[in-house]
């Protein structure tokens, strides 16, 4: 990240986690230069229709046989321009309407894979974002023995996060901010930092990972303040946007780590989790039911935007 002679909260957060961008604005991660960035479906639908990257969409566009090529193409290029611009991974998002299929997603992740490794990428740089159903963790247990590393997403339930552990994924991005939108709008009003049901959700996972000895790594991820990323300084990685990068580097001093693996979790290491008993305990938290169904169905809507978009570019190609 950007260095001064006067630390800030941006330069003081990096000593304890790693920054991840969220987002498909080239010209952003260039800016603050994180070690990873990571993207989706909403995100790459927004950086298409920008005029800046409109060599990019055309260049991956010229090469697709057809529609569903294209989207293939189109996410793997922004990946591949993402990747020349910082030194570590990239997350690319699997379709949403493959949420609930474990071969598709296996065949789109190996796709993807094999796009980028056309491009003349390590797969160690790729990270495949997959939604965190029980369908999604069975695939991304079938991919890591691979060697295709995963992030499970739209992870909202405790029960989710035990599973992709048990699973060996590489790892989650636990969504703070629509957790807290949940919470929110039940109270209706705002909740004090303290009280931050989403940042205490990743708090749980991260303790409880740590204590009984998972490598899965923990990524805070969808974020509404500055002040949820830094109650979570010591994460492993958080994924932020470049709006709230910038709120932080505009704020002077240095912040309290607040995570540390050392830290104990109230929770006892279970027995494994099967289908059924994971499907129960995730049913059991109304929240990550509600958010999980629609993190996919907004996923899936501005995915087919997208695909609305560049079948128009390809006139009317069918795929």
């Amino acid at each position: 990240m950007r260095g001064s002679a006067k630390m800030n909260h941006l330069e003081s957060l990096a000593r304890h986690t790693v920054l991840v961008a969220d987002t498909g604005d080239l010209d952003a991660i260039a800016t603050h230069r994180p070690r990873d960035a990571t993207t989706n479906p909403s995100l790459i639908l927004k950086a298409a229709r920008d005029a800046r990257f409109e060599p990019l969409v055309t260049d991956a566009l010229s090469r697709a046989r057809d529609t569903e090529d294209a989207l293939d193409r189109l996410f793997v290029a922004f990946g591949d321009a993402i990747l020349a611009l910082v030194p570590g991974r990239v997350s690319t998002e699997v379709d949403a309407r493959l949420s609930f299929d474990s071969a598709a997603t296996v065949e789109k992740a190996r796709r993807l894979i094999a796009l980028y490794e056309e491009a003349g990428h390590d797969r160690e740089r790729i990270l495949i974002k997959v939604a965190a159903t029980w369908e999604g963790i069975r695939a991304a247990a079938a991919l890591e023995r691979e060697g295709i590393h995963c992030n499970l997403t739209l992870l909202f339930s405790f029960a989710q996060a035990v599973a992709c552990a048990e699973a060996g994924v590489t790892l989650i991005s636990p969504f703070v901010g629509r957790i807290y939108d949940y919470h929110r709008a039940a109270r209706g009003a705002d909740i004090p930092i303290a009280e931050d049901p989403g940042t205490a959700s990743v708090r749980r996972i991260y303790r409880y990972y740590k204590q009984h000895g998972y490598a899965t790594q923990v990524m805070g991820a969808s974020f509404r303040k500055a002040d949820q990323v830094e109650e979570l300084c010591g994460c492993d990685l958080l994924t932020i946007s470049p709006e709230l990068l910038d709120e932080l580097g505009q704020r002077d001093g240095e912040i309290e780590r607040k995570l540390r693996p050392e830290d104990p979790t109230e929770d006892p290491l279970g027995a494994p989790l099967n289908e059924a008993r994971f499907r129960w305990d995730h049913n059991q938290d109304a929240m990550a039911v509600e958010k999980l169904s629609d993190g996919i169905r907004r996923f899936d809507a501005d995915a087919r935007t997208l695909e609305s978009l560049v079948r128009a570019r390809m006139g009317g190609t069918a795929g």
